[in-house]
């Protein structure tokens, strides 16, 4: 789609009113963060967060990065986020105000956890529910 797709950016990039990750020091961030634990839910969403502040892509930074977190909770915990319990208006004012405080996050997230990491309708619907939060609709 993109001659880009999957390449770690070399431009800088901005939403709104916030810069993501110089892409002058967006290698060293990314190597930082990957040294971060992930052996608890506050771990995993501080890596997160970071993740996001970093913005290694120029195009789909938060399908991939919701993607990553549940991977991660499967893994560490046997958790997943339903996403489909969590508003977008909330989570997106959350995730901008998260590298401050990530706290509202954590809370949203947490309160969202299910076990049921092998429902395929959990699944599907997530991803679903991830470009929602992007602005596409089917």
């Amino acid at each position: 789609m993109y001659d880009f797709a999957g390449q770690i950016r070399t431009l800088n990039v901005s939403r709104g009113n916030f810069r993501f990750a110089s892409c002058f020091y967006l290698q060293e961030a990314l190597r930082a963060i990957e040294k971060m634990p992930e052996n608890s839910f506050e771990e995993i969403t501080a890596k997160y967060v970071e993740m996001n502040v970093a913005h290694s892509f120029m195009e789909g930074n938060g399908r991939a990065m919701r993607i990553w977190l549940d991977l991660m909770l499967r893994k560490k915990l046997r958790r997943v986020v339903d996403w489909q319990n969590v508003d977008k208006a909330l989570y997106l004012q959350a995730t901008e105000r998260s590298p401050v405080n990530d706290l509202e996050l954590r809370c949203l997230l947490l309160s969202s956890l299910t076990d049921r990491i092998d429902d395929r309708e959990v699944i599907f619907k997530g991803l679903e529910q991830s470009y929602r939060y992007e602005g596409y609709r089917h």
